[in-house]
């Protein structure tokens, strides 16, 4: 059950590039994604990455949604969060979960790694725009979870602006191209990768559910919220039979 008709699940946004897929969702699911950004530089490297995940920046991004009637929070960079590592990541969104006053908090790495879990999803195939040393990371993140990373293509794409310009047929030929055979689903893992309008078009060209960021996101904040809901258009994580109950 949610405590509001309408449940609110922040989100913590890094620089600009496929944010619009916060509103779409929160039209399509009849939820409020409210967007606050944080800054730094957009380049997917480690130390620049680091930075974007500071506990000052997040409480800045905390800050910004004081005023909203808060249900949950996700730190919704997966590259910012996977790259402290599963100890660091699960510190990281308790300090956020202080500064915003206690509320439940995420971040993408640990929703995916929730998304995984509640499909009892073992062996994936890893479709990352990232270069390889980031990419490598969150291979690690994964396997640390116990996923079986059977495959791993790298897009070697230095920046999110970059990522976020990718057309539709792109990203789903990057998807396509990159399944592997043994996966029981593909990971996408970029928050800057426009993706939630096109989940069923992915998943239709593989065969097999397809994970994004900005999807993993959406749906373990709502779970957080303690609300969950059916829309197919999202993919196979959002269908109804499919119970969501892990955490």
């Amino acid at each position: 059950m949610h405590r509001r008709p309408r449940p609110t699940v922040g989100i913590v946004y890094p620089d600009h590039a496929a944010e619009d897929d916060y509103p779409f969702a929160a039209d399509l699911l009849g939820v409020d994604l409210p967007v606050a950004h944080i800054y730094g530089t957009d380049l997917h490297a480690v130390p620049e990455l680091l930075d974007l995940g500071s506990p000052a920046k997040l409480a800045g991004g905390a800050a910004q949604l004081a005023g909203e009637p808060l249900d949950a929070l996700v730190w919704a960079c997966t590259s910012g969060s996977f790259v402290y590592g599963p100890d660091g990541a699960r510190d990281q969104v308790e300090l956020l979960s202080r500064a915003a006053g206690g509320v439940p908090t995420t971040s993408t790495s640990i929703a995916f790694v929730a998304a995984l879990r509640a499909l009892g999803i073992e062996r994936v195939a890893v479709a990352a725009s990232y270069p390889r040393d980031v990419a490598d990371l969150f291979v690690a993140f994964l396997t640390d979870a116990g996923i079986e990373v059977v495959s791993l293509a790298d897009a070697g794409i230095d920046t999110a602006a970059e990522v976020g310009t990718l057309t539709a047929e792109q990203v789903v030929g990057f998807v396509r191209d990159n399944d592997h055979p043994d996966a029981q689903a593909v990971v996408v893992p970029d928050t800057a990768m426009h993706t939630l309008r096109i989940l069923r078009e992915l998943e239709k060209e593989v065969g097999k559910p397809v994970l994004t960021a900005n999807q993993v996101t959406v749906r373990h904040g709502l779970e957080l919220a303690g609300y969950t809901v059916g829309c197919p258009e999202l993919g196979t994580l959002f269908e109804e039979e499919v119970d969501h109950g892990a955490r």
